[in-house]
């Protein structure tokens, strides 16, 4: 089991920054709410000087959605919509231990984090290009199909579980009570993505490190190298 992005991803952005990571043990229980107030902090202050769209990181994502023939104000990166709901409301609603983690270090960075609960991907999971097959499932799951060419991340029985590639998360593997074994994916396009999305991937795997206990692996994907093997010891898929 793997996780990549195409080799036609890498060379139409070859200025994709990839980190990811790999946790066992996730549990629902955890309190996570100290942790998360350096990281609203940070976003809070970034956000003083204007908006969500203001920043580098969320331009970059606007500029990538805009090459894939999406209107950036209808269609946002995770990140995005998660610093505009912020900025107008003062805080994220909790959902999950793991999900409130990861919702704060993608304020604080600006970046987009995707959690996957391994429990839900059939196999290996490859960021590409939908050939319009592929079954994806809203939060309330209700079947979509993504349209031929849009960018998604597909598992090997062609389920989608991101449509837009940052813009959505599927119902089939989102993190739930039930979860244990995470894949977490955060990806940058801006001019210090390598630096900021390597800053990010630690941060979170301190802090998912010492809430849960467990070893975290991490890993930052290039062209040269885009293969980031999988090993869990429950084993997933």
């Amino acid at each position: 089991m793997h996780f990549q992005h195409s080799d036609e991803i890498w060379s139409d952005f070859p200025e994709l920054v990839a980190g990811v990571l790999v946790a066992t043990g996730i549990t629902a229980d955890a309190a996570v709410e100290p942790r998360l107030e350096p990281f609203n902090e940070r976003a809070a202050a970034r956000l003083t000087a204007g908006t969500e769209a203001d920043l580098p990181e969320i331009q970059a994502w606007r500029r990538t959605f805009a090459r894939m023939g999406l209107k950036p104000t209808r269609y946002r990166c995770a990140s995005e919509s998660l610093l505009r709901r912020f900025r107008k409301e003062g805080a994220l609603p909790s959902i999950h231990p793991l999900v409130d983690l990861c919702n704060a270090v993608s304020l604080a960075f600006a970046i987009p984090v995707a959690a996957l609960d391994l429990a839900g991907v059939s196999g290996s999971l490859q960021v590409g290009y939908a050939t319009g097959d592929e079954t994806y499932l809203t939060l309330s799951g209700e079947p979509e199909h993504p349209e031929a060419g849009e960018v998604i991340f597909a598992d090997a029985a062609g389920h989608a579980h991101a449509r837009r590639w940052s813009n959505r998360q599927s119902g089939r593997s989102a993190v739930r009570e039930t979860t244990r074994d995470v894949l977490i994916v955060a990806e940058g396009m801006h001019a210090s993505a390598a630096e900021d999305v390597a800053g990010l991937t630690a941060a979170l795997a301190a802090a998912i490190g010492e809430v849960w206990a467990t070893p975290v692996r991490t890993a930052a994907l290039t062209r040269t190298e885009p293969r980031f093997e999988i090993a869990l010891r429950t084993g997933a898929g």
